[in-house]
């Protein structure tokens, strides 16, 4: 049983929501945990824990077994990103404060404890794991990315993209990388990332949404990329408003240098103000005659919406390097297309297949990948072109 000392009063942990698991704990309710929403939790809610359930996870150790300490921990280790965690609890042996210490952010409190101690001890791991502020240059920009047809790897194509501008950048967090297949993104599954996002909740509040809600929505990638992803939601679509998607966009552009979009071909209510208001709108086809049929059908349709303001760019996916055979060459494409692609990407089925099963990019785990190098090419090239002014929520 915990036996926090005496002390003076407290600052408040108003609004912090605390999982604890171990009865005693709930004697603290009243003390260095006033103000807090403390659930006294049982083992298992840790297996079942998504990100942003809680806010700090408190686990007195004197009421568990090893073993059942020892399923915790890896629990929490298997979860991105995982909440703090604080352990508590009288000799306390060694191979568990070294598993404890592994974890990203955790501390260890030794019992008798003031609560001052554990208020401190909570606190500095509240500090540890908030997200750094995003700071931009002020000039930041948007790119959109959407598929002629489904199955022309545009997703993939997106990540490396965002990859390679995060790369590039070498600055913290300066790229974020936006799923707006909002019902059944793959962008979360191909980075091995753990999706956040719940537009939905925000209703007809799409004002509410600022950099600070931002940041509880994103998932960290690496040191330059975010992620924005939303949970698997076959009523995504109708559920989520225009304006709260434009608004997303709207303070991402904001906090990011780099904005990234993955976009779904199939229109929304707000797709076309969404392109209206990137930098570069690009289309992903396949060499297949069907696939640029639609390229090209759907570049027309975005230019007589969007006028002169905007023309896509259509990159050409998945280009055999044979000589022969019965895919179309670049020159062929091109006739099909009527207008000249932007680029193409060069085929390389074991490098995709291999980040996807491993999580991550293809320039992580196949660097020496044609598909990285010509999607590198294609980024410097891109990066060249002067930046636009309209954000997405503002463009008509």
């Amino acid at each position: 049983m915990l036996r926090p000392k005496s002390a003076s009063p407290l600052t408040s942990l108003n609004g912090c929501q605390i999982l604890a698991l171990g009865a005693g704990l709930g004697v603290l309710r009243g003390g260095p945990l006033a103000g807090a929403a403390v659930e006294i939790g049982a083992v298992a809610q840790l297996e079942q824990l998504s990100p942003g359930d809680c806010d700090l996870v408190l686990i007195d150790a004197d009421a568990f077994e090893a073993s059942a300490l020892a399923g915790m921990l890896k629990a929490l280790a298997a979860l991105r990103p995982a909440p703090p965690l604080l352990m508590v609890g009288q000799a306390l042996p060694a191979s568990l404060v070294r598993n404890v210490l592994r974890l990203e952010a955790a501390d260890i409190l030794e019992a008798p404890f003031s609560p001052e101690q554990l208020l401190a001890a909570i606190q500095g791991l509240l500090a540890q794991a908030a997200p750094a502020p995003v700071t931009t240059s002020g000039d930041s920009r948007c790119w959109a990315v959407t598929g002629a047809v489904g199955g022309s790897g545009a997703t993939t194509i997106t990540i490396e993209i965002a990859n390679a501008l995060a790369m590039a950048s070498g600055k913290d967090r300066s790229v974020c990388l936006v799923d707006l297949n909002l019902a059944d993104g793959a962008a979360a599954a191909y980075l091995g990332a753990q999706p956040t996002l719940r537009l939905a909740e925000f209703g007809n509040a799409a004002d509410r949404i600022d950099s600070a809600m931002l940041q509880a929505f994103v998932t960290p990638v690496s040191k330059g990329l975010d992620l924005m992803a939303g949970v698997r939601d076959p009523t995504a679509f109708d559920a989520v408003g225009r304006d709260a998607v434009l608004r997303l966009l709207e303070v991402a552009c904001e906090c990011y240098d780099w904005v990234i979009l993955d976009v779904p071909r199939h229109r929304r209510p707000w797709t076309l103000e969404a392109l209206a208001g990137c930098d570069e709108v690009l289309i992903i086809s396949e060499l297949t005659v069907p696939a640029l049929l639609a390229a090209r059908a759907y570049s027309d349709e975005i230019e007589d919406a969007l006028g002169a303001r905007l023309r896509p760019r259509i990159v050409l996916n998945r280009l055999a390097s044979r000589m022969f055979g019965p895919a179309p060459t670049m020159v062929e494409a091109e006739k099909a297309l009527q207008r000249k692609a932007e680029a193409g990407i060069s085929s390389d089925w074991e490098a995709a297949a291999a980040s996807a099963n491993l999580g991550g990019p293809i320039a992580q785990h196949r660097p020496k990948s044609k598909i990285v190098k010509d999607v590198q090419t294609l980024v410097e090239k891109l990066s060249a072109q002067p930046a636009r002014r309209d954000s997405p929520s503002k463009a008509a």
